[in-house]
């Protein structure tokens, strides 16, 4: 029987809190009412971009149970659960499952990465798959963790029934098609960014999760659309078109970034939990240009 891997374009969602920082979960509900809406294949909750790190344990849980409940079985819900250690990871994947999510989305162990080799990332991979009610995608963000699985380690998680997929944010082009190349065929691997969505379907990804998706869903499925009907030369071209707009909502401005980019299109952003800054005046007026240029937002 064929793992159940995830397909197409899932937006990693911002987490809303009020002006004393605490959780605004009424605007969060509004923004998944939002997603369930769109042309998205799949939402993810407690991404990166969700700040997962800057969250309690109940914050967690109170936000995978009101997502679910805004989608309402309309999209598929992947839950961030990893934390740093295989006890927790497990308990917060079993929480997650018990309130409604679909995926488990598993992010490396980190803080002890100098003691982390190959065995001990199998072993945690594999432990928290034989524990999990829902299938479980591996997550790489080696910009934040510092670690960035080797292939051969990736080929030996995959082989575990319960693991159904990775979401590389890399962007290395031959270790995705060596990924591709080597883990079963019902395993999907996941572009991590928008920015290199196009080459990722060509070596064989099976979609992305991407911060892009956030305030641009339809056109990170214009790649997508374009490619599945032998449309390059209109995927290459949407490509381009979205690289400035991924890069300011990812590496050059961030989470606050993104969270401004969804305040100019009408959903909720607000500024992200410090220690992380919200954007100034300038930058914020960047990023309406950078929308604007890309037809993402209408010139004022």
């Amino acid at each position: 029987m064929a793992r159940p891997y995830p397909v197409g374009v899932f937006a990693p969602v911002a987490t809303t809190f009020t002006s004393d920082g605490s959780l605004d979960l009424e605007r969060f509900r509004a923004n998944m009412e939002w997603y369930a809406t769109s042309s998205l294949d799949g939402i993810v909750i407690m991404g990166s971009n969700g700040e997962y790190v800057s969250l309690s344990p109940d914050e967690k849980l109170a936000l995978i149970e009101a997502g679910v409940k805004a989608v309402d079985g309309r999209k598929p819900i992947v839950a961030g659960t990893g934390v740093e250690s295989t006890r927790g990871t497990i308990e917060l994947t079993k929480a997650a499952a018990e309130l409604g999510a679909n995926y488990a989305l598993v992010v490396t162990p980190h803080y002890y990465k100098p003691r982390y080799d190959k065995a001990a990332y199998v072993r945690h991979f594999h432990a928290v798959a034989d524990a999990s009610p829902i299938p479980v995608i591996v997550y790489v963000m080696a910009a934040y963790t510092g670690v960035d699985l080797p292939v051969d380690t990736v080929v030996e998680i995959a082989q575990h029934p319960n693991i159904v997929g990775i979401k590389d944010s890399g962007g290395n082009a031959p270790k995705v098609a060596e990924m591709v190349a080597r883990t079963p065929e019902d395993f999907g691997v996941l572009a991590g960014s928008a920015n290199f969505l196009y080459p990722a379907l060509c070596l064989g990804a099976t979609g992305g999760i991407l911060a892009l998706a956030n305030v641009a869903p339809d056109a990170c499925q214009e790649i997508v659309q374009a490619f599945r009907a032998g449309d390059h030369e209109r995927a290459r071209a949407t490509q381009f078109r979205l690289l400035a707009p991924n890069a300011a909502v990812t590496t050059r401005f961030g989470i606050a970034g993104l969270k401004a980019a969804m305040d100019m299109i009408g959903l909720h952003g607000g500024d992200p939990r410090p220690p992380l800054l919200p954007l100034n005046d300038a930058e914020r007026a960047e990023v309406r240009r950078i929308m604007e240029e890309a037809g993402i937002l209408a010139r004022a």
